[in-house]
């Protein structure tokens, strides 16, 4: 079998490459010091089409394929961890209104959401609530034709900015989501500063006090909230973070290759050294097996094969292991300075650890990926 990208998919792949060469790369670390994603590149994404990249053509989407949809994924996560993690929460949400959304919500959120005019946030994690989602305590309880939704939520990304967020509760116990308009009286949002990782990606959390909401802003039905609409958009989540991770492999081997052949110790240049070359190597290998994983994900979505669930969480695993691997090392190669703000590399060491933690940590991966293994038995 031999895996090669479609004259389509390279294309595609060539144009998100000078994207991220032109615009991102030479901002990124501007962005994440200053932990803020400007308007303006987030305007060059929509019309670029990046945003609406889930969404199909004849809704106003570029309707990408999911091949292409992680080569877009993983040359932004080259460039800006960030600015993948904005593509992510968008993704999830315009994808979950296109899966499961009403005539309406399609109609209403859809091209807003592809124009940039709007931005999405996915609100599920919980100050008590992180891998074990099913310990949300918002609520929402029936009120004439709202519901009134009360809780806390926290670790939003781009909740900051974010113009619609969809939300998960439980309602008579049983769990639910909402798309909740940023206007909403009741919904008060706070940034977060100071994160370790994804500095740019403006996270908030989200107080929840009687915050009125249509009924007609139901997304799926009662009692699917978890089992559906969230499953299905974390798959998109984790998906995209297997290739942001792919993204900063990537971008650590580009980062070691050229120090290490401008840099000269002990009379010859780092390249030389037999232990800066197994590092490399190593990068080298474990971005190409990321790769192929990610590869073999997306190729079971378009094909809508149901093992595409696991293998996403397989390649999000080892993606996201080994660019912390990479990230160690990058750092270790550049020596003192790659704990300088004036390298890339302690940025890809701290953005990559949080790849380990977000859509699923890696425990929690694990554990999915061995009970899978005993299913096979």
């Amino acid at each position: 079998m031999q895996i090669k990208l479609t004259p389509q998919q390279q294309e595609a792949l060539a144009g998100y490459t000078a994207f991220v060469d032109q615009h991102v790369l030479p901002h990124a670390d501007a962005w994440d010091q200053a932990e803020h994603t400007p308007p303006e590149i987030i305007a060059q994404m929509a019309r670029h089409g990046y945003l609406g990249a889930v969404v199909p053509a004849e809704r106003g989407g570029t309707g990408s394929d999911f091949i292409t949809l992680g080569l877009l994924h993983g040359a932004i996560g080259r460039g800006c961890s960030s600015l993948r993690s904005l593509l992510t929460v968008h993704s999830m949400v315009a994808f979950t209104i296109d899966k499961w959304g009403s005539r309406e919500h399609k109609a209403r959120w859809l091209p807003a959401l592809v124009s940039g005019e709007l931005i999405g946030a996915f609100g599920l994690s919980e100050p008590a609530a992180g891998s074990d989602a099913a310990r949300i305590q918002t609520t929402a309880v029936a009120s004439g034709e709202s519901y009134l939704l009360n809780g806390h939520k926290k670790w939003t990304t781009y909740g900051e900015i974010a113009d619609l967020f969809l939300i998960f509760a439980t309602s008579d116990n049983k769990p639910v989501a909402f798309l909740v308009e940023r206007d909403t009286p009741g919904l008060e949002i706070t940034p977060i500063r100071g994160m370790l990782g994804t500095r740019a990606s403006q996270l908030a959390e989200l107080k929840l006090t009687n915050c009125e909401v249509p009924k007609s802003n139901r997304i799926g039905g009662l009692g699917f909230g978890l089992a559906l609409v969230a499953t299905s958009a974390l798959d998109i989540g984790r998906y995209s973070v297997a290739w942001g991770s792919v993204g900063i492999l990537q971008a650590c081997l580009d980062a070691s290759l050229a120090y290490t052949r401008s840099r000269e110790q002990f009379g010859a240049p780092l390249k030389d050294h037999q232990l800066i070359q197994q590092m490399i190597a190593n990068m080298r290998v474990n971005h190409e097996a990321a790769r192929l994983l990610c590869y073999q994900a997306g190729f079971l979505k378009d094909t809508a094969d149901p093992d595409t669930v696991i293998q996403t969480w397989m390649a999000k695993y080892f993606a996201s292991t080994h660019a912390m691997q990479a990230a160690i090392d990058a750092v270790q190669i550049h020596g003192a300075n790659g704990c300088s703000p004036d390298y890339p590399v302690q940025r890809y060491f701290r953005d990559a650890k949080i790849m380990e933690i977000i859509e699923g940590s890696n425990q929690i991966q694990q554990i999915t990926i061995a009970n899978d293994a005993q299913r096979l038995v």
